[in-house]
C-alpha cells in the first residue's frame, strides 16, 4: 500500500512538472492581458467563437504548438468573438479565428482564417 501510494504522488508531480512546461492558455482577462503587455511578456489572443468551424480547425493545432518547449513564455488570451466587443474595438478585429501576436507589448503580427500548422507556427514564434 505504502508503495502504491508514493507512485501515486509521483505520478501527480511528474503530471504538475509537465503542466508547467506549457505555455499558459487562458480566458481573455483585460487586467492580465493589459499587464502582460505592460511587462513585455510575449502574448497571443486568439479570438475565437463556439459556432466557427475555422476556429474549430485551429483548436488542436494551438494546443499542439502550446505544448512546445520554446512557446513555453508566452501566454494565449482565448477572446470569445461575440462577447470582446471593445478588445476587438481596440485591436482593429473584425473576424473570428483571428490570432495577433505581442512581442515586448507591441503588435508584431496577426492572421485570420489560417489552418496550416506551419503558417500559425511561424506566426506564434514572433511573439519570442
Amino acid at each position: 500500500m505504502r508503495q502504491l501510494f508514493r507512485s501515486l504522488i509521483l505520478v501527480l508531480v511528474l503530471g504538475a512538472a509537465a503542466l508547467s512546461a506549457f505555455a499558459a492558455e487562458v480566458p481573455f482577462d483585460k487586467a492580465k492581458f493589459d499587464a502582460a503587455l505592460a511587462q513585455g511578456k510575449p502574448v497571443i489572443v486568439d479570438f475565437s467563437a463556439s459556432w466557427c468551424p475555422t476556429c474549430k480547425q485551429q483548436k488542436p493545432i494551438v494546443q499542439g504548438l502550446l505544448k512546445e518547449k520554446k512557446l513555453q513564455p508566452v501566454t494565449l488570451f482565448v477572446a470569445d468573438f461575440d462577447f470582446e466587443e471593445g478588445l476587438k474595438k481596440q485591436l482593429g478585429v473584425t473576424m473570428q479565428s483571428t490570432f495577433v501576436v505581442f512581442k515586448d507589448g507591441k503588435e508584431v503580427g496577426r492572421s485570420t482564417g489560417q489552418t496550416q500548422k506551419a503558417a500559425i507556427a511561424d506566426l506564434f514564434d514572433k511573439a519570442l
